[in-house]
């Protein structure tokens, strides 16, 4: 073989080389390319931020793949899209209630449990409430119960403004609902009417913002991306105010600390897509991805059993 005729040989497979590798680069660790769909979820607020995170990310590995997500309420994804089958994946703020379970058989849906995060609920006010940096669950059970609740501030507390509170929440189809009336007032759904209902949380963040007297909940993560316009009361569980943070939310100092979660359908698992997906955000749960968005991720154990229920070792 000529020296010419072999250097030219060297640089036909060197190009065919270096063809192959980004063939097999092209679409990440999973065939990224070759997967194609639509995914569909709904439910929680509070962990929408972590759902559209996920779904960005993997849309940049699998372009083919359109994930939409939608702020639902977690009660209001479980019974509207989720049951009906309309959802493949329901975020939640609270464990799915046996009732929802029922109605999930009864339609042939087997819901699976998978942790993704901690999150500290915030009680959140305007940035100008220089009366009190702290609230005890005695003073929140009052403010926020259904029994004979007070209209002013200093109805709850005597050096307190006397002033009118204007109070923020979630509706009741909010898993955030049902967590801070069975955590903090001790009876699920027991809560005043008489506030301003919404399933959107930048609502909240508005109208606190626009009054000195208001009051409002919500997860941390939009305590964390609106903190220059309002501020978070630190909570008294019973051994003394803590802030809430992620460090306080992962070690449970924080007493309003609870786990966030994702439901999906075992059918729907069975789509390619689908579990590609899931995987994707069960691996990326365990990381900075997810405090990136106001929350604690998940620990390896956490992880490893996620895929465990999904079939994954």
């Amino acid at each position: 073989m000529t020296q010419r005729l072999q250097a030219t040989t060297l640089a036909v497979l060197g190009t065919l080389l270096a063809a192959m590798v980004l063939t097999g680069c092209g679409g990440g660790d999973d065939g990224g390319d070759k997967l194609s769909g639509e995914i569909q979820i709904a439910g929680s607020s509070t962990v929408y931020p972590i759902s559209m995170a996920m779904a960005e990310e993997f849309s940049k590995l699998h372009p083919n793949v359109k994930v939409s997500v939608s702020s639902t309420g977690t009660g209001g994804g479980f019974k509207n899209f989720f049951i009906p089958g309309k959802t493949d994946i329901n975020d939640a703020s609270r464990p799915i209630k046996s009732s929802e379970v029922d109605k999930c058989r009864e339609k042939g849906i087997e819901p699976i449990e998978l942790t993704v995060g901690i999150d500290a609920l915030s009680m959140v006010a305007n940035k100008e409430s220089n009366w009190t940096d702290s609230m005890t669950f005695a003073q929140l059970k009052r403010i926020w119960g259904p029994d004979n609740p007070p209209a002013k501030w200093n109805e709850v507390d005597a050096s307190w403004p006397d002033a009118k509170l204007e109070l923020y929440g979630p509706a009741s189809t909010s898993g955030t609902f049902d967590y801070f009336t069975e955590t903090v007032i001790g009876k699920g759904g027991a809560h005043r009417s008489d506030y301003h209902k919404t399933e959107h949380d930048n609502v909240i963040v508005q109208g606190i913002q626009g009054n000195k007297y208001a009051l409002g909940y919500f997860g941390f993560a939009y305590y964390v991306s609106n903190k220059d316009k309002i501020k978070a009361m630190a909570i008294d569980g019973g051994k003394g105010p803590v802030k809430p943070s992620l460090a306080n939310a992962q070690s449970g100092a924080y007493p309003l600390s609870r786990p966030l979660f994702i439901y999906v359908s075992s059918k729907a698992l069975d789509k390619p897509h689908v579990k590609a997906f899931v995987e994707f955000y069960i691996r990326k749960s365990a990381t900075e991805l997810v405090s990136q968005v106001g929350y604690v991720p998940i620990t390896d154990a956490q992880m490893t059993g996620n895929l465990a229920k999904i079939g994954v070792k």
